[in-house]
């Protein structure tokens, strides 16, 4: 079971490098970027991933243009872990933790793509996630995050546009750890309760200068098994700045899980207290026909052959009663004491959330606003 990697001194464990340090089936290794022109013309989210346990390498690209929600897809079975390939789409690690290049290459499915990332600020880890439910480990995952540019073209159906790096930002983030991938297991003692609960927030800002990373986590008891506020700053001689415990207020769509309008505020800043106004442009509902679990005959580290490639094309107004019960990816506009940035602005509410009126699984938002206070 030897391969190229295990030429370069990177081993972990007493393991070549094709296996994992755990036999975990959920074992995963991802990469993930979103694209978008700081505007509401589009949304693009693209990722990669391998799944050493499950033998499966997988790739998604899905572009929010207009109405439209086009996905393409493919999945092989994991070879050598060196090989960023699967059928069209392509990573090149140009610069460790700096430039990367994504290709996807043309087909009757209708995304293409050639383009290179540049982060704007340092590689950031973020506070490692950790969930065990009744005894077993659910979630225990690294992850670096990065805001940055993009360069090169794009096309979407038979629209063509030039990215350049004056307008055309994004984030991605690396993780890799264990969490649920596959097909489904039987929940056993939990039930229908999910993996996850309550609400997620997600959102990395882009600034002239500077980013903010804010992470969110919260359950519908109160428990925060996850938080995180820092502004990195693009010069990496300055000090990263934790800005305290982040508080929330959302405007919500009743009746959904959308949420409208958003204001993040940092009440114990160094330099004093400040809020967060984020505005969405467009967004798109990440988790349909890309493998994030809305769907059972595609689910990411789900073995699907030797090499298969599908492609989805759905109008965003049909897939809206199912896409809002997951993850949401927002391109949003930023403003704060002058600053102003655009940048993700990812939401989901899982389970019930009483802050927000959510009584269940089911149900959508009976408040037009809900905040962290309750």
């Amino acid at each position: 079971m030897i391969s190229s990697w295990d030429d370069y001194p990177v081993h972990q464990v007493a393991e070549p490098i094709r296996h994992a340090g755990t036999s975990d089936r959920n074992f995963y290794d991802r990469y993930y970027f979103n694209l978008h022109g700081s505007s509401d013309q589009l949304m693009m989210i693209m990722g990669m991933g391998q799944y050493p346990n499950l033998g499966v390498q997988d790739a998604f690209a899905v572009v929010r243009r207009g109405d439209r929600h086009r996905v393409v897809r493919a999945s092989k079975e994991l070879g050598d872990r060196s090989d960023l390939s699967v059928g069209p789409f392509r990573i090149e690690v140009i610069e460790p933790l700096r430039k990367l290049r994504f290709i996807v290459e043309s087909s009757e499915h209708g995304i293409a793509a050639d383009v290179v990332w540049e982060g704007s600020i340092p590689a950031f880890e973020e506070p490692r996630q950790y969930i065990r439910k009744h005894g077993r480990v659910l979630f225990d995952t690294c992850r670096f995050a990065q805001t940055g540019t993009w360069e090169g073209s794009l096309m979407v159906g038979n629209e063509s546009f030039e990215v350049t790096r004056d307008r055309w930002k994004g984030t991605r983030d690396r993780s890799w750890g264990v969490r649920p991938v596959g097909e489904p297991e039987a929940a056993g003692i939990r039930g229908s309760e999910g993996q996850m609960t309550g609400m997620w927030n997600y959102s990395p800002m882009q600034f002239e200068d500077h980013s903010i990373l804010y992470i969110l986590n919260e359950t519908d008891g109160g428990e925060r098994p996850l938080e995180e506020a820092v502004r990195v700053w693009r010069d990496p001689a300055r000090e990263q700045e934790w800005l305290g415990r982040p508080e929330w207020r959302h405007t919500l769509e009743t009746g959904s899980r959308m949420v409208r309008r958003s204001t993040i505020a940092f009440p114990d800043a160094p330099g004093g207290a400040f809020e967060v106004t984020a505005e969405p442009l467009t967004h798109c509902f990440v988790a349909v026909g890309t493998g994030y679990g809305m769907e059972n005959d595609w689910r990411h580290g789900m073995y699907q052959g030797p090499l298969v490639v599908q492609g989805l094309d759905m109008s965003n107004e049909e897939i809206t009663p199912l896409g809002q019960y997951a993850l949401v990816d927002h391109v949003a506009r930023f403003e704060y004491a002058g600053n102003v940035g655009f940048g993700l602005h990812e939401h989901g509410f899982f389970g019930a959330f009483g802050k927000a009126g959510m009584k269940d699984a089911g149900s959508g938002a009976e408040k037009p606003e809900a905040t962290s206070q309750g």
